[in-house]
């Protein structure tokens, strides 16, 4: 599902990622541990080419995702590629229900009910369906977790990347949101 080949990545002079080979297959969990400012981060970031690798080859499901050219391409690999960032980055005008609707309806064209219904069960798992009307000004940081993890399940990637995922969750909620 995923291959790195000789990845590597600078920011200046610095090298965040160094010759990386790698392969994670489809269906497998892959956990990458390390210390603050080891590269975990940028490594799961290429992925989406959210951060350009400097050489090397990165594929998804068989394409190469840094040769991929036009916007199009792009925002397609994007949309089949789940992703939980560590500061959630949640519309903060949106509901926890708009904000896990609006992918599916947008890019999938998923009907305004069958999103609502998806999104309630999903908010529902991460035990949230209670506040789908907040706003994330008026939730804990370990809410806003949740509701980016609920916004990400609602593409029904085939693949998904979390960054930091758990950092604000407790051991039970951890254990609700992976079965």
């Amino acid at each position: 599902m995923i291959v790195f080949s000789n990845v590597n990545k600078w920011y200046g002079e610095y090298q965040a990622l160094t010759d990386i080979n790698a392969e994670v297959k489809k269906g497998e969990v892959v956990v990458v541990c390390g210390p603050s400012g080891s590269g975990k981060s940028t490594l799961i970031r290429t992925v989406n080419r959210l951060e350009e690798i400097k050489s090397g080859q990165l594929l998804f499901d068989g394409h190469d995702v840094h040769a991929t050219v036009n916007s199009m391409e792009l925002n397609r690999l994007r949309s089949r590629i789940g992703f939980v960032f560590q500061s959630f980055n949640l519309f903060p005008h949106l509901s926890a229900l708009d904000n896990v609707m609006l992918s599916p309806m947008h890019v999938h064209g998923v009907k305004r009910a069958e999103a609502r219904d998806k999104a309630m069960q999903l908010l529902e798992r991460v035990g949230l369906a209670a506040k789908a009307s907040s706003f994330p000004a008026q939730l804990s940081g370990g809410q806003q977790q949740r509701v980016a993890i609920a916004r990400a399940l609602a593409m029904e990637p085939p693949a998904m990347l979390f960054d930091e995922p758990t950092s604000a969750l407790d051991p039970e909620m951890v254990a609700r949101c992976w079965p």
